[in-house]
């Protein structure tokens, strides 16, 4: 029934025209017989010629039992040429419980702010009528999660509502992860030749990629845009008589985001070559993805083509773009490259982010120009970004190797204190066997204490710092005693 309705409401000529009878006809169930017929019209005149504060109060004196759904939405219809208006009396009828809603009052408030754009109370409607019991079963249930939809469908025409009210129910679904009504409404809309919005679409391709692997989301891709194989060789000659939607750039960023969180990146470049082909044009997030992908591989010169290919293209380089290849060329050791990048990222207007200090200092450790990683490491610091433990650990490490221990302790002290930073364990074992390799025996047991204290156990890498240290100092009881707690520590 609700299928035929759907096609009905969609495909007729005829406009509705306002009358009592068709307001009359709203609800599926009739007002009460003996309920006085002028109790409508009174509460329409009133609401709308009296302008003062005390219409509520009157509004009140009126009905002192209250109103039945059904009489809120012949009322409600009545002031749709007003939406603000609707919404300030079924927010009071809220308030002062004047009227028990079900869905279809909701559904009636639901239409009246779409068709008058007001997005936002319309979404904040259907996230409590979501939430209304009905008949003892939750909406969200299995059995019951289709019915404001269809209640929806029903009354579409009666309220004059306007398409994408159908796009504001499915996006509200999918803010609670309510995947498969989601999914059984866009299927039921565009296999009636329904327009969905496509970002609709793309928050649902979203949603279930996240949720359920970028494979499913990819075929959800492929269903609401109706593509297969065939199609998608002779898409480059008429898009529109394949596709009823078409996707856009968003649709190809998500499921290239998402195929390469997967790991997948293959999959990345096949969107790419597929987005082409659909003859949408990249933005700059759609490079910078591709870009991630040759960065993470190592590809390096192909990252530097496709930024060309972005100045010839005027898209402009954003920070992710920069922060992208820099982090590419620091990770291959190319050091150089990322700081000509670097350089030009400032001189471009673009400022830095923690990301960009971190790729740098990580790009420094990695061919071991510790001197250069502490200088950006503390610029880094006076700019207020919070450096994370992993690039302490890398700069302690680093420090430690070059026989600049109390410097790395400075480091850490920083970290820990200036940004509340946990150290690692590691952190700590490259602290106390600097100290030890140096025999002061003293710092390092200091530091050992501190790890403790943060639930770090010593390891046998510990123990074997400890021993040797003492063994340069000559005092071999003390290296006996710990060789001899660390074997029994072993056994335990």
């Amino acid at each position: 029934m609700a299928v035929q309705i759907l096609k009905h409401i969609f495909f007729s000529t005829r406009k509705p025209e306002p009358n009592p009878r068709l307001l009359s006809r709203f609800s599926t169930s009739s007002p009460p017989s003996d309920q006085p017929h002028h109790l409508i019209s009174t509460v329409v005149s009133l609401l709308t010629h009296h302008r003062s504060k005390s219409r509520w109060n009157h509004l009140l004196s009126l009905c002192p039992s209250g109103l039945t759904p059904t009489q809120f939405s012949q009322i409600a219809l009545s002031l749709k040429n007003n939406a603000h208006l609707a919404l300030r009396f079924f927010s009071f009828t809220q308030r002062k419980s004047l009227c028990k809603h079900d869905l279809n009052s909701y559904a009636t408030m639901i239409h009246i702010l779409s068709r008058a754009r007001l997005i936002g109370p319309a979404r904040d409607v259907i996230r409590v009528a979501l939430r209304l019991p009905e008949d003892d079963q939750d909406w969200l249930d299995t059995k019951a999660r289709l019915k404001l939809f269809k209640v929806l469908v029903k009354t579409y025409r009666e309220c004059g509502s306007a398409p994408f009210v159908f796009d504001l129910l499915i996006k509200c679904c999918l803010e609670v992860k309510k995947l498969e009504p989601s999914v059984d409404m866009v299927r039921m809309l565009i296999s009636r030749g329904i327009s969905v919005q496509v970002s609709t679409c793309n928050a649902l391709i979203w949603e279930i990629s996240r949720c359920e692997g970028v494979n499913s989301g990819y075929q959800i891709y492929r269903e609401v845009f109706r593509l297969n194989s065939e199609e998608i060789e002779g898409i480059g000659k008429d898009v529109k008589s394949v596709v009823r939607i078409r996707p856009n750039v968003h649709t190809f960023n998500a499921l290239m985001v998402c195929f390469y969180r997967e790991g997948l990146f293959e999959k990345v470049e096949d969107m790419w070559i597929e987005m082409q082909r659909m003859g949408c044009e990249p933005n700059c997030y759609s490079f910078s993805v591709l870009m991630a992908v040759f960065c993470e591989e190592g590809r390096m010169r192909e990252a530097e083509k496709l930024w060309e290919e972005m100045r010839d293209r005027n898209v402009e380089h954003d920070l992710v773009a920069y922060n992208t290849i820099i982090g590419g060329f620091c990770k291959t050791g190319e050091i150089e490259r990322a700081e000509e990048f670097f350089r030009e990222m400032g001189l471009s207007g673009v400022e830095s982010s923690c990301v960009t200090f971190e790729h740098l200092v990580d790009g420094y450790c990695r061919v071991a120009d510790v001197d250069s990683a502490v200088l950006v490491y503390k610029d880094m610091c006076r700019k207020n970004f919070k450096p994370d433990s992993s690039r302490i650990e890398m700069l302690i490490g680093g420090l430690c190797d070059k026989k600049r221990v109390f410097e790395a302790l400075e480091i850490l002290m920083t970290g820990v204190e200036k940004f509340g930073a946990f150290p690692t364990k590691k952190s700590y074992t490259f602290l106390i066997k600097g100290f030890c390799e140096e025999g002061n025996m003293e710092e390092a047991l200091k530091v050992q204490a501190e790890m403790m204290g943060k639930g770090f156990e010593p390891s046998l890498e510990i123990y074997n710092a400890f021993i040797d240290g003492y063994v340069k100092q000559g005092n071999l009881e003390m290296s006996m005693m710990l060789r001899k707690e660390m074997l029994e520590t072993q056994k335990w």
